[in-house]
């Protein structure tokens, strides 16, 4: 089965293991899902993440994250671009979600960032999705 648009499949993957209190979640590995868990392993959001070779192009297996009470972590997880619609900011309209306490993810020239490492490095792209 071919999948469409692998990011959001990620993001769905780990939105649903999030509300079901999974400790693991297995995603699809390419580049820009590398990059996605590792900008929520950065930013506190999931424990790890790891490449699994399964002789094709790879899983990522990443390992979600709970309160000291079994508090979710991840609150809401939403995809911005979609394929039918990109939605491109430039470093001066990137958003801080909840007042700075949520990140979005931003595909830029320089690789796959949150919204303060591309503030920092004066860089915009395109919005991936949002995390609070």
């Amino acid at each position: 089965m071919s999948i469409n648009d692998p990011i959001a499949d990620m993001i769905t993957r780990v939105r649903n293991a999030a509300r079901n209190r999974a400790k693991n979640v297995v995603c699809l590995n390419n580049r820009v899902c590398r990059g996605i868990a590792d900008v929520l392993k950065t930013e506190g959001f999931i424990d790890s993440f790891e490449v699994v070779d399964d002789g094709r192009s790879g899983k990522i297996k990443v390992k979600l994250k709970y309160g000291p009470r079994g508090e979710t972590i991840l609150h809401s997880l939403k995809r911005e671009s979609k394929p039918g619609r990109r939605v491109y900011r430039q470093v001066d309209d990137l958003a801080a979600p909840i007042q700075g306490l949520g990140i979005c993810i931003v595909s830029t020239s320089k690789g796959v960032m949150s919204d303060r490492k591309a503030r920092t490095e004066r860089v915009g792209g395109e919005l991936l999705c949002t995390v609070d």
